[in-house]
């Protein structure tokens, strides 16, 4: 199609074509930053617009990114996954967790077996779990991110397993095992996605 494009615009497409792509992905890294310190439930839906829009852009058949393009590309969705991760994954917890109780070291609180005296006064002992998570979430999507851009998808896998067994003591609860599911889901598909964009500029 560019071939019969007048040759000024045969030149210029290209660059105008990852022009869009780099400007939708930094318009999405923008609003999760807006939202990091004051959550806001539409920032994020429209981050996450804007990323699945990244995608369907840099999916459609066209000319090759220039190597500048790739490397501010890549730049960008990374810090994108590590940034937006969190944010989408507390909406989507959200969503799907209304009654859970939050910790206050950013955990939740459940239910922990009551000794017999403490049920003989009536005493319902509870205890924090999955504290920490913020930053386990950070360095997941990095390195989750990381390893599909650089052609080792099969890394997430290792990843999910070495999470698992880390917080395999704090999941004896529903609620727990519920949280820690819905959060590892949303933070990777996040860091997929993000990761999709930079693979996506090879095809």
């Amino acid at each position: 199609m560019i071939a019969h494009l007048p040759p000024v615009l045969a030149a210029i497409g290209p660059v105008l074509v990852w022009c869009s792509a780099l400007i939708l992905v930094i318009a999405s890294l923008c609003c999760v930053i807006a939202t990091l310190r004051t959550p806001r439930r539409p920032l994020v839906y429209t981050a996450a617009g804007l990323l699945a829009l990244a995608i369907v852009f840099v999916s459609i058949p066209g000319p090759e990114a220039p190597a500048l393009f790739r490397v501010l590309i890549g730049v960008v969705v990374l810090a994108l996954s590590v940034a937006g991760g969190g944010p989408a994954a507390q909406v989507v917890l959200g969503l799907a967790s209304r009654s859970v109780v939050a910790g206050a070291n950013g955990g939740i609180v459940v239910p922990e077996k009551a000794t017999p005296e403490q049920i003989v006064a009536g005493v319902r002992p509870t205890h924090e779990v999955l504290r920490g998570g913020t930053t386990i979430g950070f360095l997941e999507r990095f390195a989750a991110t990381g390893a599909i851009m650089a052609g080792f998808p099969e890394a997430v896998a290792v990843l999910v397993a070495i999470k698992g067994v880390g917080r395999f003591t704090e999941l004896d609860a529903a609620e727990a095992r519920e949280r820690f599911i819905i959060g590892t889901l949303t933070s990777l598909v996040w860091a997929c996605a993000c990761a999709a964009v930079f693979r996506l500029t090879f095809a």
